[in-house]
């Protein structure tokens, strides 16, 4: 039998996505950068990159002689107070954050919940961070904080560096138990669910 005129396979014509429908192409077509899309982004990216670098200079400039300025009023020139505001201070602020990263690497998060992880142990590390900034720093805030430290806050910055080390084996035995202890609970739950 003939085919009839509706049973026969239309032409392709430009509505079957040739090159003047707007879709995709056989490869004909070139794909054509927008130039300006690009040039935004490229300014954005360098905006954000120089918002950084001054908000780095200003901190540098700032934040050294303010840390220091905060622990030599804590402390106010005791030597006992000072390696007690140093070893409490280095060991609170390593031990949350190194356990913070565990809970971030070690369990099974999405990557939301363990880049808030993250941002909390950061956070929590400043401290430390600032107390590190003035000990190796060289900039004249850097120098500053260490003379404001040698005078109102001895003995701050070695006791930091005992509590930094205690809170770092502090940290690493919760978390060798923890792990210990998830993986005697889950050899449990194994050797029941075989026994049933």
């Amino acid at each position: 039998m003939a085919q009839s005129a509706s049973d026969k396979p239309e032409a392709a014509g430009p509505t079957s996505g040739g090159p003047t429908s707007g879709g995709p192409t056989s490869g004909g077509a070139r794909w054509k950068p927008d130039w300006r899309d690009i040039g935004k982004r490229l300014l954005g990216v360098l905006a954000v990159i120089l918002g950084v670098w001054l908000i780095y200079l200003f901190l540098s400039a700032f934040l050294p002689r303010w840390w220091a300025q905060v622990i030599g009023n804590a402390v106010d020139g005791s030597f006992a107070a000072g390696a007690w505001w140093g070893l409490m201070t280095g060991a609170v602020f390593t031990l949350v954050p190194v356990l913070l990263l565990a809970q971030a690497v070690l369990t099974k998060r999405s990557w939301q919940v363990r880049g808030a992880f993250v941002v909390l142990a950061a956070l929590f590390a400043v401290p430390n961070l600032l107390t590190l900034g003035i000990v190796l720093g060289t900039s004249a805030a850097s120098h500053a904080g260490e003379r404001i430290l040698d005078v109102d806050g001895p003995a701050f910055r070695g006791g930091s560096a005992w509590g930094a080390g205690t809170g770092v084996v502090v940290a690493l035995v919760i978390v060798t138990m923890g792990v210990l202890y998830r993986r005697r609970g889950a050899r449990l739950k194994d050797l029941k669910t075989k026994q049933d």
